[in-house]
């Protein structure tokens, strides 16, 4: 309960403090600075050595995948058939096809199912949000904007962005079976719980409403395939074709339910891709969440046992 009124409290906290002169108009993407660079790679850290490797973990990290390879097989064909520019199919590919796993993902799934939760976000996250977003997210970024890409270029991105790099310092450790002491470990601690805080008072200080915007039929199209249609292909897939169970597969259902995800949206504007559609995914998808979120959470306790 003190998770979900964490979540509320700082969204509110993000709303209020947006119509303050104290705080400047960049104020979020300070906040998503610090959750990107020493946030999330501490959690990363805190997390991956302990982590037991098995099967079950390519569930989880499958999430990003199967969700951005579905968006492609439903836009593009999409955007053929109705002449949409490559700026309206990269702007949809980006936000729709790259769900919040992290800055709302991380306090929902924490106040779902706890430690053994954000334990299966963390593989959702790094090695397949993480790595999408880096990699065919700067490509299609890069290709609908009409820039020029490589892959030298694709591949610096990915290397240089802190996450990955802790992502795989965690792996290593894994793999060798190394852990931190506990002394350090608190550390990545104090770190990691700077996460849902800062993020969602970030989210809060973005939500923004636009009433008479044109892009209303592709807000609504891109919301339907990021709250409904991606989390039943994965339902479709873990539960009814490899009759999965247990917390990891709840938890990808349930991050593959995520609204769109605020980089992927930071990504579209900074490459003029229909900045205006990619802010309303952000402002209009999250509070729409909660309540699909809140569907998908009942629905899995009731099928798959709670």
């Amino acid at each position: 309960m003190s998770s979900l009124i964490l979540m509320f409290l700082c969204l509110s906290v993000g709303i209020a403090i947006k119509k303050l002169p104290n705080f400047p108009k960049n104020t979020h993407v300070v906040l998503n600075q610090f959750v990107l660079f020493i946030s999330l790679p501490a959690m990363a850290l805190y997390y991956l050595p302990e982590i037991k490797i098995g099967w079950d973990l390519l569930f989880p990290a499958s999430v990003a995948y199967i969700g951005f390879l579905f968006a492609l097989i439903i836009f593009v064909p999409l955007a053929k058939i109705f002449g949409w520019s490559k700026k309206l199919l990269g702007c949809l590919l980006l936000t729709a096809g790259l769900g919040n796993t992290s800055f709302v993902g991380i306090p929902i799934i924490q106040a779902l199912y706890g430690d053994e939760g954000i334990k299966s976000l963390i593989i959702v996250d790094i090695p397949g949000t993480v790595v999408v977003l880096s990699s065919a997210g700067m490509l299609t970024a890069i290709a609908c904007s009409k820039g020029k890409s490589n892959a030298k270029s694709i591949l610096m991105n990915l290397i240089k962005f802190p996450p990955f790099i802790a992502f795989l310092f965690g792996l290593i450790m894994l793999g060798l079976n190394l852990h931190f002491p506990d002394s350090i470990r608190e550390v990545f601690a104090k770190l990691m719980a700077t996460v849902s805080p800062l993020a969602l008072v970030s989210v809060g200080f973005q939500l923004k409403i636009e009433r008479r915007s044109k892009h209303w039929k592709f807000l609504a199209l891109g919301l339907f395939y990021c709250l409904l249609i991606w989390p039943i292909v994965c339902f479709v897939i873990y539960c009814l074709g490899f009759q999965q169970t247990g917390i990891p597969i709840k938890v990808s259902i349930m991050e593959a339910a995520m609204p769109p995800m605020i980089t992927g949206a930071i990504l579209a504007v900074q490459y003029g891709l229909k900045p205006r559609l990619a802010n309303m995914m952000i402002g209009v998808g999250i509070p729409i969440s909660f309540l699909t979120l809140a569907i998908w959470y009942f629905f899995l306790e009731w099928y798959l046992g709670v």
